[in-house]
């Protein structure tokens, strides 16, 4: 039988358990109320599974140990989120250090029955964490903005797996009061949004941290007519829009006191929304800091002390609003002598994704005597399909630091970089590597993990979806990032063909073409296998595999074009073209399922613009 996450121990006894229709899911008289949403969960699997609901009951404390059923019990003797699941011939009894521990509890109860029914064998499983704070982090700015319903399907996912903390990734997303040029031409989340989402999240044990870009990546703040002057850079207005320039530039002019009123500003609208006690302030990746109009004042202080600044007055303007400050830890890591200046407990967010990501960022903010989080990535930005193995070392890297340097937690994340291409379904694999690896330090094999997840996540009995699905990712010759950066290449000489193309990938391109279509074949076989309810998941696969066909033999044209060969694909540029628009009909569909419209317009124009080129 299989777990996700891998309980720290398991007692195998002899016996079963048969969960009858007359059964009932009963708590103890005192806590009836703090645990019905539990017993509401444990319920809804059961009809969902074996097709029947169970009776609810409060008794005594003298009698919850002898009634059949399915016992939710709080005990002062565990710790906060550790939790014992016992299954007996006569019973079953969940007892947690706290109704977060208890929920852990019912999730595993929910994986047992999802694998056995009705009759379970019986069992003793005794469960902590390694990690406090197992968190996941979607992009919700540069592209893809979910719809609320599928905000809260993300939350069910990441509470059946334990996480325990979401952030929502905000630069201009948020209907801000007296901003609506920044938000205007998008389709934003409102303050309805975010406080149904929080209350929804705390009923799932989920803690919602605020999360705003509030220093650099300030794109299309900086871009409006009443804010251009605070911007960095002059004239920002002047550029086309970029999805690469977007990435580098539009850093606030901190030397402006305007600038300092305006972001503290939207800080207090936005803390204003979340129950948690926390705030991410971001802060990363300021490549424009001292470049233009603060030039002046980092001559007198210096940009160590610029940036410090400023991050230092921001969380104690969280602080003096009752948050905890958060911020990412990749500009500071370069003067970490300076960390002490920031107040006490503010939490430095060390990212990096590289699948063998190294050690020494960790290390020396621990040395720094930095509150941190690790931050890995499900590898899915600027890909057509997530580089599902890079995720696996990654993330797997990423919590063997957090459990050696003892960060506060882990924050598992997904960025829209170049419009958030990917498809947020393509994440869950990642998603569960996150949950698994940071509640169990003892991290299951990449095959092994992956058939787990075919069971549990897919109800594939055959367990072999997610080993189809995640071999897509070999076969790209010419992926999102490369696209977007050749059409900049040609139409602001951005880029370099050499530095877009690899050519040991072109020249496999007739045989990865065979082999895609072979994976394609496996993935529709497939779909009949997985469960009902997760049918429907296999088209986001499909569409991302056509995604890599279509893109693969648009790379093989333009690079025999580049080269004076011709087109040697076999097939003629409008047909390529046509493909391509055929495609994005479909993927335009997927989109519109799940997420608002949001920025889906700019992955338009770039189709529209290769289409154009191809018949062109």
């Amino acid at each position: 039988m299989y777990f996700i996450p891998q309980p720290q121990k398991i007692s195998e006894k002899e016996g079963s358990y048969c969960i009858r229709v007359r059964d009932v899911i009963f708590t103890e008289y005192k806590d009836g109320n703090s645990l019905w949403n539990i017993v509401e969960l444990l319920n809804g699997e059961i009809e969902e599974s074996l097709g029947y609901r169970l009776r609810i009951e409060r008794i005594g404390t003298e009698l919850a140990a002898v009634q059949r059923g399915i016992g939710l019990i709080l005990s002062a003797d565990l710790k906060e989120q550790e939790y014992t699941l016992e299954i007996g011939e006569t019973g079953i009894r969940i007892r947690g250090g706290s109704i977060h521990a208890v929920r852990y509890g019912v999730q595993t109860l929910r994986q047992i029955i999802r694998q056995q029914g009705a009759v379970i064998n019986c069992l003793r499983i005794e469960d902590k964490p390694d990690i406090a704070n197992r968190a996941f982090l979607i992009d919700v700015t540069r592209g893809r903005i979910p719809t609320l319903k599928s905000l809260k399907e993300l939350a069910d996912t990441l509470s059946f797996y334990k996480i325990n903390q979401l952030q929502l990734y905000i630069e201009h997303t948020y209907m801000f009061s007296h901003f609506s040029e920044m938000w205007r031409d998008d389709t934003p989340l409102q303050s309805t949004d975010i406080l149904e989402l929080d209350r929804y999240c705390c009923r799932l044990g989920i803690e919602l941290i605020p999360c705003l870009s509030s220093f650099g990546h300030l794109y299309k703040l900086l871009r409006t007519k009443g804010y251009q002057h605070l911007c960095e850079m002059e004239n920002p207005c002047l550029e086309e829009f970029s999805f690469v320039g977007r990435m580098l530039h539009h850093t606030i002019d901190i030397s402006n006191p305007e600038s300092h009123e305006l972001i503290k500003n939207m800080l207090l609208q936005f803390m204003q929304l979340f129950s948690s006690d926390t705030f991410n302030l971001c802060g990363d990746e300021t490549f424009d800091l001292g470049k233009g109009r603060s030039h002046k004042l980092e001559q007198e202080i210096g940009h160590d002390r610029m940036y410090v600044g400023f991050i230092k007055e921001l969380c104690e303007f969280l602080i003096a609003h009752g948050k905890r400050p958060m911020f990412w830890g990749d500009i500071i890591v370069k003067f970490p002598e300076l960390i002490t200046e920031l107040p006490a407990g503010t939490i430095c967010l060390n990212w990096g994704y590289a699948p063998n990501q190294r050690e020494e960022e960790a290390k020396i903010l621990f040395q720094a005597g930095a509150a941190q989080y690790l931050c890995p990535g499900v590898s899915g930005w600027n890909q057509f399909m997530n580089l599902v193995r890079d995720s696996y070392d990654n993330i797997r890297t990423m919590a063997s630091y957090a459990i050696k340097y003892n960060a506060l937690g882990v924050l598992n994340t997904a960025w829209g970089d170049y419009g958030s291409i990917n498809d947020p379904k393509l994440d869950r694999i990642g998603q569960i590597y996150g949950a698994a690896f940071t509640w169990n330090r003892n991290i299951p094999d990449y095959e092994e993990i992956n058939r787990q997840i075919s069971l549990l996540e897919f109800g594939d009995k055959t367990e072999a979806f997610v080993s189809i699905i995640e071999a897509m990712q070999n076969y790209s010759i010419f992926n999102w990032e490369e696209a977007v950066k050749y059409r900049e290449m040609v139409l602001w000489n951005k880029f370099k063909a050499e530095d877009i193309f690899k050519a040991d990938k072109l020249s496999m391109a007739e045989k990865w073409e065979k082999e895609l279509a072979g994976i394609k074949d496996k993935l529709y076989k497939q779909i009949l296998l997985l469960k009902e309810s997760k049918r429907s998941e296999a088209l986001h696969y499909i569409n991302s595999l056509e995604a890599i066909e279509v893109f693969n033999e648009i790379g093989c044209v333009i690079w025999n074009r580049i080269n004076n060969k011709g087109n040697t694909s076999g097939k003629g540029c409008g047909e390529i073209a046509q493909k391509l628009e055929i495609w994005f009909y479909e993927y335009k569909k997927l989109w519109r399922k799940n997420c608002r419209e949001s920025e889906l317009y700019r992955i338009q124009e770039v189709i529209n613009w290769y289409a154009d080129y191809l018949r062109g």
